[in-house]
């Protein structure tokens, strides 16, 4: 017969402002199979686990209900508590009467009344609790990072560095991302690649780490701990062991015309290419849309001039199956397309150009080697505008986020053009100055107040060219006045968006997203770098804007999941999960239909009918995959399905507690014991 616990919270004021906790305690002690009733301020607390203790000895209690805040705060708790006493943890249940009661009610009369009928219903699911076991899954202890910028290089570099292997797939040819492409970094200035170089150099020669370069995930099977990569290895056309990075074959390449990617289009590059010469690995790719042997059969110039016979016309892609046990996703971002913000006269007007373009001119390796110049005629810029929020926080195009980095990286490009341009002015229109970061501000106020940036508040509503210039009309809003500048240049603050193909890598890995694209954590304050599936971590711009620190701090946040993650031979894994009964399951696998995480397979079993051996093909629920939603149980024809924890049986009764109609009688002594 149970025998069940009740013990109720004060939370400080948070319950007890609102709630009569001491009457709550008093009348749930006259419920059937209550034998003890309580209440605490604190129950979390040392006094109150204590206190619970000591009631389970002395009562000999077989169930706890603990009444008090979100089972998201201290369900674990209390679980280790009552563990610690020899009942079985999953006999525990709380009542939640903070955020289902007191903080959304005023009265204290119909808010203790409420309470009550929780703790009642609360005490009847605890009367059918059985006792569960975790669940334990061997661990595969290899990681996979999807992505080489920043992010995924701290995330590598960390979870090589704690003994783990690491595989580390880069779509592009070289691992460095958007990083690798700036020339300062704010708001120390320091110089991006002398930050970013010497960790790519440590990613490619860590003895744990395997890099990928120029290749995609293809497919993700498995489940937590036991993941299995299908990875898509592009062909380069060359041969990486052969080729010893001598250039030949780019500076001899006849097609020279190819607007360079990295470069932002500022300048060309040939269709056999390394991207950048910093690039790891080192080796040049061909580029088969643009190569001329690709397009019509002839030339084979890199081929008759490489000295180690590295180039492989006929290389195919190549398919690489990996079996890792936690997967690390930091594909980064995009930027705005301004192309459809026809009124700024992106790709019409010469000398408007991107942030990103910016950067390139202003980096010492860039196609200018530095020299800010117009894009026109390579003159100096003697004015130049700064447009903020080009993509950002505008419903017109859908993206009303705040991109985070815009503002920052508009203050460091007027600062950059003062030090680099000397005698330029800055004109910096804006919608609110967002600088939220650790000597954000202070930065801010140098580029205005040392190097002599104009800060305008407001939107620009048209650029056009007139003679040689290119006209800027807008508004400050703080002034009210109209404003038309005549400037040399404009720059464009590209907002972030996500990722090229974010949408479809996330049905890869089942993985959810928002409207915008960007990957959705599991929970924004307790699981910031965790997703819904298990075993799948987030890392930097692949779940929201972020600047870089807090891109590499997501990211160690992301390794120091996957090394506690296997931190045992064992995943140990809740076990509140579904479970399908073989007896009446039809087989109609319309569970697997609808279930997010993949979750279900087929099994074949024998089961006796009427006193026949009859094989039939049923639903199994893989225990590492299973997240335990319920979904499969709500579309289950037969009822076949049960989740553990949250059995019909069980919600029935708090359905009849609730409603008064099953009056429930027991054997025991009931009342209050306090």
């Amino acid at each position: 017969m149970a025998r069940i616990g009740v013990f109720v919270c004060w939370c400080g004021s948070n319950i007890a402002g609102t709630v009569d906790v001491k009457k709550v305690a008093e009348e749930v002690s006259k419920l059937p199979y209550v034998v003890y009733s309580t209440d605490y301020k604190y129950m979390c607390s040392d006094p109150g686990q204590n206190m619970i203790k000591e009631a389970i000895k002395e009562h000999r209690l077989t169930g706890v209900v603990v009444s008090a805040c979100s089972p998201r705060m201290h369900e674990v708790t209390f679980r280790r508590t009552v563990q610690e006493e020899g009942v079985n943890p999953y006999m525990m249940e709380m009542a939640n009467i903070r955020e289902h009661c007191s903080w959304v009610h005023d009265d204290m009369e119909e808010a203790t009344e409420k309470a009550i009928e929780l703790v009642r219903m609360a005490v009847a699911k605890a009367v059918e609790l059985e006792p569960m076991e975790k669940i334990e899954v061997p661990v595969t202890k290899r990681a996979l990072v999807i992505g080489g910028g920043i992010a995924g290089i701290q995330a590598a570099l960390d979870i090589a560095d704690g003994g783990v292997e690491v595989i580390l797939v880069e779509k592009s040819p070289s691992i460095g991302g958007k990083m690798s492409q700036l020339d300062e970094t704010f708001p120390t200035l320091d110089c991006s690649q002398c930050i970013l170089t010497p960790k790519m150099v440590d990613a490619a020669q860590h003895p744990n780490i395997k890099i990928y370069s120029y290749a995609e995930l293809e497919e993700l099977d498995g489940f937590i701990g036991n993941f299995q990569a299908r990875i898509r290895q592009k062909a380069r056309s060359v041969d990486m062991e052969l080729c010893n990075g001598c250039g030949d074959c780019w500076n001899k390449c006849p097609q020279k015309k190819i607007p360079s990617e990295f470069e932002a289009g500022m300048s060309d590059r040939a269709a056999i290419y390394v991207p950048f010469p910093q690039a790891i690995p080192n080796t040049p790719v061909i580029d088969r849309e643009n190569c001329i042997y690709f397009q019509s059969g002839k030339c084979g110039v890199c081929a008759k001039i490489c000295p180690t016979g590295a180039i492989s016309y006929d290389q195919s892609d190549e398919f690489i199956t990996e079996e890792v046990g936690a997967v690390v996703v930091a594909t980064g971002y995009d930027l705005f397309n301004t192309d459809v913000i026809g009124e700024y006269g992106y790709g019409e007007i010469p000398d408007v150009i991107s942030g990103l373009q910016f950067e390139r001119l202003s980096s010492a390796s860039g196609p200018t080697e530095g020299k800010i110049v117009r894009p026109s005629d390579g003159k100096k810029p003697e004015e130049v505008a700064f447009i903020c929020c080009v993509g950002s926080r505008d419903d017109k195009y859908g993206r009303p986020y705040c991109s985070r980095i815009c503002c920052m990286y508009t203050a460091k490009h007027a600062i950059l053009l003062h030090h680099k341009s000397h005698g330029s002015q800055a004109y910096v229109f804006y919608i609110d100055v967002r600088a939220g970061g650790k000597g954000y501000e202070e930065f801010l106020r140098r580029a205005t107040e040392e190097e002599g940036a104009i800060y305008m508040r407001g939107r620009v509503s048209r650029l056009y060219r007139d003679n040689g210039k290119v006209v800027v009309k807008g508004a400050d809003t703080l002034s009210g006045a109209q404003i038309e500048l005549h400037c040399d240049m404009v720059v464009l603050a590209n907002g972030i968006t996500a990722s090229p193909g974010a949408e479809e890598l996330a049905r890869k890995l089942s993985i959810s997203y928002d409207e915008y694209g960007f990957y959705s954590e599991a929970h924004p304050k307790l699981r910031p770098v965790e997703t819904n599936t298990a075993g799948i971590y987030l890392a930097g711009c692949c779940q929201a804007p972020k600047d870089i620190p807090d891109s590499v701090s997501q990211a160690s946040a992301a390794a120091s999941k996957v090394l506690a993650l296997f931190s045992g031979d064992f995943l140990t894994r809740e076990p509140n999960i579904a479970e399908v009964n073989p007896f009446t399951c039809t087989g109609c696998f319309t569970c697997r239909e609808v279930c997010p995480y993949d979750a279900i397979d087929e099994e074949e079993v024998t089961v006796h009918i009427d006193g026949k051996k009859v094989t039939r093909t049923i639903a199994r629920v893989n225990l590492g995959k299973c997240q335990g939603c319920g979904i499969c149980c709500a579309v289950c024809r037969s009822n076949a399905i049960n989740l553990k924890g949250t059995k019909d049986l069980q919600i029935f009764r708090q359905i009849k507690a609730f409603t008064g109609s099953e009056k429930e009688k027991s054997d025991e002594p009931v009342g209050s014991k306090k």
